[in-house]
Parts: C-alpha cells; structure tokens; sequence
C-alpha cells in the first residue's frame, strides 16, 4: 500500500493517512439538506469527494463511506435558531416534508449521476436512525455533557478540555445568526452549546415529531451525523470529509458529542473542500445565486466540462466561477477529447510504460489529491513515445479516479468526424482538431479553398494570413482541411 498525504484540519497540517485497519477506509462525508436543488457550489464538494473515495480505491484501499441525507432538524442559523430548512421549503412548495425530501433527494443523485459521482455505499436519510440519536442523547446525559433547558435538550461544551481543537475558533467567532431577526437562544448556557434535541415547544408547526424521554419533537442537525456514523462505521472513524462552511461549528460539535459518548477519539483525520465562489463572493442559495447542473444543462454545457473544471484547481483552494472561466475549461475539455480520439488502438500495451505513467499520476495525487497535477498527467500521455494502445490503456486507467468519460467520449467523437466524413466524400470538409466548430472560421478556410481552386493566389493567401493573425493554424487534408487554435 503506497503513501498518501492529505491536509488534515484537524492537525493543520499535510499529514501521512493512516487508517485505523490496514488496508481498509471507514470514511463519513456530509450529505445535502434536501431542500432545494443543490447548486453547483455545493457539488463541488461532492465532486471533490468522490475523487478522493476513488483515489483510495486506485491505490489499493477497501474503502467504506457513508453519506446521510438530512431531511429534518437543520435550522436556518448555526445558532439552533430560526425555522427547519425543510419546513420552511415544503412551505414554499406546498409539499409535506417527505414528499419535498425524496423529491430533491433524487435531484441530487441524478445531479450527480450527470457529474460521475459514486453513490456512496451507505446513503442513509437522518429520520431513519432517530433510536441511535435517543440512544446517544440518553449517555450524554448520563456522563454529564448534556442539560435540558427551556424544553430542549442542550450539549455543555464548558465540560470539555478544547471544544474548538478542529478549526482553532473561539466563543466570539461563533455566529449567532445567518440572518439580522434572528436572535441568541437565551436557554443555553454557553454561548457556544448546541441543541441535540428539539421539543415541541420549539416549534409547533413541525410536521416530524417522535416520541423521546423528553418530550415528543426531533433530533438537532448535529447529533444526527455522529448516529449515522457510528451506526454503520462503529466506534472508530478513519477520515470525516464535507465542505469547508461544515467545519465550524458542525464538525465541531460532532467532534464534541462522538467523543464525550464513546470516550475515546473518533476520527484522525479530516478533510475540508473550499468554497466555489463568484465575483461577489462565496456562492449560496440564501443570495439568490441558484447556478445548477440542470441550469449548465440549458446553456448548452455538458456536466463533466463542470467536473473538468473542478478538476483543473486544488479542492483547498477557492474556486472563482466565470462563465469565461468555464468556457476556458469547455474548450480545454473538447481539445483534450479531440487529442484521444486522434489515437489508434494499435500496438499493443506496454505494461512497463503503463505502470511507469500509473506511478507518476500516484505521485502527483499522493500530495494532497493534487488533482491539477494529476490531469497535467493525461497531457504527458498523449506525449510519450509509446504505442497508442498504451496510450489509451493509461487513459482509462487514471479516468478510474478523474472520471470524465474520457475514453467513451473520445470514441463517440472519432465516430461522428468519421460519420461526417463518410457523408462528404468527395466534398471538402473542414474538422476542428479540438472538438469545437466555429462557423465563422470555418466559412473562412472554405473561402480560401474557393479561391485556391480558381488559382485566385493572393486571395489565398490573405486569408490564410487573416487566419494566422486570429490564432488558428490550418492543415490542408485530402478533400479538406484541419485547424486548431494555436
């Protein structure tokens, strides 16, 4: 099993991965607060996640993740205060809470169907496990990490050593509120405890209510996350991962109840994905910027342009999204593409080169999933000196992890060029080596091909100059011509 590095919040620092099991992941990602649509911020995560779970297969690992999806009990303020997520979006849908979760639940999966996002092995709604959170609840009390007040069943972080040792925060970094209305709850102790149980005299208007030892009402967001991990991973957690908003306070109240129950560490390590962001800043759906796959869709992107794109910055590094920023990645996509389909599976596969480039893509992910690196990879590929059924052999071989349809996509790209070819024999025809066609530019090579045919020289050859001032090269092919943009 070979090394891997990843950033660790928890120590600060890039630290060697070590699960608890050799050769084995247990591995927790947080799911959506199925709500709403997902946004492409938010999938950025997800994406970025699932390289990671992917990676951990390419190098060997046996790996185990599992994601819940909250359909109750996450407010509006990371304060415990404001209205449930999911009653205030069954509200504006006119929905019952269940039927708006499994409608934007299958939202998300077929969002991520469209971006080659593994469905994790164990996805598991947070109204499933409502024992397992009484149950923890119950022991916290016992121990004495937890106090009812005002009818809801509050976590004391006054009785812990270091409440902020996942982000370094202190009491007067914690948010009230995300909103100006919403005030602090009087009936907490501290400033920074947290409800680990909602009672009725919360809210009335709550549509899920189960019974408990106190009261009829329903689980916090938090407590949720630590049952559903222990409940399908055990006692022990080898690698925690979500976006880097879940940090604080939410991992760091999973942190403070996991531990206060179990008695002992929980997860070594974890993983935070940063913020994709606009020119006015981090992306969310509370500013009323709503960018989906569904919408990408409709401006004429494919999906995994989108994951290319992702692909293409380190997931600890804000992303600025652009329409000219995904154009960019688009058009490096398509050529890309066009480069894989140009090769012939012919040769035969060279094992040592495959393992040679395998090694070199591993180095490269091995140091902090350094995905940018890890696509430089695929472009030195289709360098080497080697035969092409090597080349496409190593392709499909690092598409495990990158997951673009690299190899499919340039199969139906070869068939079209050779369907449009077939079609005008005989015709000239004019192919764009990077998978884009461009009607203007396009028009112009037929132009100079016009004048090339009636001996009109000097008109040829404008063109052609015109051509090379704009950046594009132009290869004259039998009964046609190629260009690309140089």
């Amino acid at each position: 099993m070979e090394k891997f590095y990843l950033y660790n919040t928890l120590t600060k620092r890039v630290d060697e991965f070590v699960p608890r099991e050799a050769g084995k992941v247990s591995m927790y990602t947080c799911g959506p607060t199925v709500y709403h649509f997902a946004h492409i911020g938010n999938l950025r995560s997800y994406i970025m996640e699932d390289v990671l779970e992917k990676f951990l297969r390419y190098i060997g690992y046996d790996v185990k993740r599992v994601m819940n999806i909250t359909d109750v009990g996450h407010l509006s303020s990371d304060g415990d205060t404001g209205e449930d997520k999911m009653v205030s979006g069954a509200k504006r849908e006119g929905k019952t809470v269940m039927e708006l979760a499994k409608f934007y639940e299958n939202a998300f999966f077929d969002d991520c169907r469209k971006l080659n996002i593994k469905t994790p092995d164990v996805v598991e709604p947070a109204t499933n496990c409502i024992a397992e959170y009484i149950k923890l609840i119950e022991k916290l009390f016992e121990n004495g990490y937890a106090y009812e007040a005002g009818g809801n069943i509050y976590f004391d972080t006054s009785k812990l050593k270091d409440y902020y040792q996942l982000t370094g925060h202190s009491s007067d970094d914690l948010l009230v509120g995300v909103r100006s209305d919403v005030e602090e709850d009087g009936n907490k102790r501290n400033k920074s405890d947290f409800v680990l149980w909602f009672t009725k005299s919360k809210f009335d208007s709550q549509e899920l209510k189960w019974d408990s030892p106190w009261g009829v009402g329903y689980p916090g967001w938090h407590i949720e996350c630590s049952g559903i991990s222990m409940k399908y991973n055990g006692e022990y957690l080898d690698l925690h991962c979500g976006g880097v908003d879940n940090a604080f306070p939410h991992h760091t109240n999973e942190i403070a109840q996991s531990e206060s129950y179990l008695g002992h560490p929980w997860c070594p390590h974890w993983c935070h994905v940063a913020h994709l962001n606009t020119t006015d800043g981090k992306m969310s759906k509370s500013k009323g910027e709503f960018l989906t796959v569904s919408l990408l869709e409709q401006k004429g992107y494919d999906p995994l342009a989108y994951r290319f794109f992702c692909l293409q910055s380190h997931y600890r590094k804000s992303l600025v999204f652009t329409w000219e920023n995904l154009d960019n990645a688009v058009l490096a996509y398509n050529k890309l593409l066009a480069k894989i389909a140009n090769l012939k599976d012919e040769g035969g596969v060279d094992e040592a080169v495959r393992a040679e480039y395998r090694a070199k893509f591993s180095k490269e992910m091995d140091n902090d999933l350094n995905t940018a690196m890890g696509v430089t990879v695929l472009y030195d590929v289709l360098k080497a000196k080697t035969s092409g059924a090597t080349k496409l052999a190593i392709i499909a071989d690092l598409d495990e992890v990158l997951s673009l349809d690299l190899i499919a996509k340039a199969a139906a790209l070869r068939e079209k060029n050779a369907a449009a070819a077939a079609q005008s024999a005989g015709a000239f025809t004019v192919i764009a080596e990077d998978g884009t066609p461009d009607e203007a530019i396009e028009a112009l090579i037929r132009q100079r091909a016009d004048a090339k045919k009636a001996k009109n020289f000097a008109e040829a050859d404008r063109i052609r100059d015109e051509l090379k001032a704009r950046g594009i090269e132009v290869t004259d092919v039998p009964n046609g011509a190629k260009w690309k943009h140089i």
